[in-house]
């Protein structure tokens, strides 16, 4: 094979991402890594766990630094964004997210490293958010090997939350959580900012929709119920009882959000539905733009969200 064929690009998502047809990958964006700490303003404290050792599937945990000893918060698992082939809960983008989002909301927060496409592709990423919830919820009977969760988290308050594709994961693992359930836990809501879901009547229109096929490559494509909602038949059995769902004017999966969230409305499920739109926004802008005023909306709506029971 001549150097020219080696170096021939199978999918370009500049500047975050390269990936070569001999399967090679340059990552741009997830890659640097902000070791766990506490935080000297906020007091959050982060550890790093292995879930499971054999796979590498591991886990970014946050805790508030006002937690009373024995004191029970709200747990919310999130999954990243990234179209399954980059970021990464251990860089700056995501744990500046994350802790800013616990100080916020006062919670336990779980933010999942599944692994990543070409070198794994889907379902793998699917495979891995799920035994991540499942080992998050085997603690729910005081039981398990992490000793934060164990000792701060109430499990009758379970969240789910994730942008981009960490939207639509979020979407399964609750689809699936319906279906197969999760006992000892109550999962009460889930959260997708700016999620990416497929229809046929838009396929095409976005660059996530060729990173599907390139991270996935059994899938029956744009009728795969994994990302096509009005093609999932578990949509109705949803495990959840409330969903959050946030949308940018100027983001080009904005359509996509509309149409799980009509699909959702309509499909039977039981629960209580919400979609808040970011006028002038582009996808995923709080994780780059923290600190703007939609950004900071975005978190206290997402805050409100999860302790609405508390109000």
């Amino acid at each position: 094979m001549d150097s020219g064929s080696t170096s021939e690009v199978a999918l370009e998502f500049l500047p975050y991402f390269r990936a070569y047809k001999d399967g090679r990958v340059e990552r741009f964006f997830g890659t640097d890594v902000v070791p766990p700490s506490i935080d000297s303003h906020s007091g959050t404290a982060t550890k790093d766990v292995q879930i499971v050792q054999e796979t590498g599937l591991a886990a970014r945990i946050f805790i508030p630094g006002t937690i009373d000893p024995g004191q029970k918060l709200p747990v919310l698992v999130y999954y990243h964004g990234g179209s399954f082939y980059m970021g990464s809960p251990f860089c700056a983008t995501y744990h500046n997210h994350l802790a800013s989002l616990v100080v916020e909301a006062n919670i336990v927060a779980v933010s999942v490293s599944y692994r990543l496409a070409p070198e794994h592709p889907v379902p793998i990423g699917y495979e891995d958010s799920w035994v991540a919830l499942q080992w998050v919820a085997s603690h729910f009977a005081g039981e398990g090997s992490e000793a934060w969760l164990r000792d701060h988290v109430d499990f009758q308050r379970v969240f789910l939350a994730g942008d981009s594709m960490g939207g639509n994961i979020v979407h399964n693992m609750a689809a699936r959580a319906g279906v197969e359930g999760l006992p000892g836990v109550r999962l009460l809501g889930i959260c997708l900012v700016h999620p990416y879901f497929a229809r046929k009547e838009t396929v095409g229109t976005c660059v996530a929709d060729r990173s599907w096929l390139f991270t996935c490559p059994t899938t029956s494509g744009f009728d795969d119920p994994r990302i096509n909602p009005a093609e999932d038949s578990r949509l109705s059995r949803l495990g959840c009882s409330r969903v959050l769902i946030f949308i940018t004017e100027k983001d080009e999966t904005r359509d996509r959000g509309l149409f799980y969230y009509e699909t959702l409305r309509t499909s039977g499920w039981g629960g209580v539905v919400e979609i808040v739109e970011a006028e002038g926004e582009e996808h995923v802008f709080h994780l780059f733009r923290p600190n703007c005023e939609k950004a900071l909306a975005l978190l206290k709506k997402l805050s409100s969200f999860i302790n609405q029971d508390n109000a």
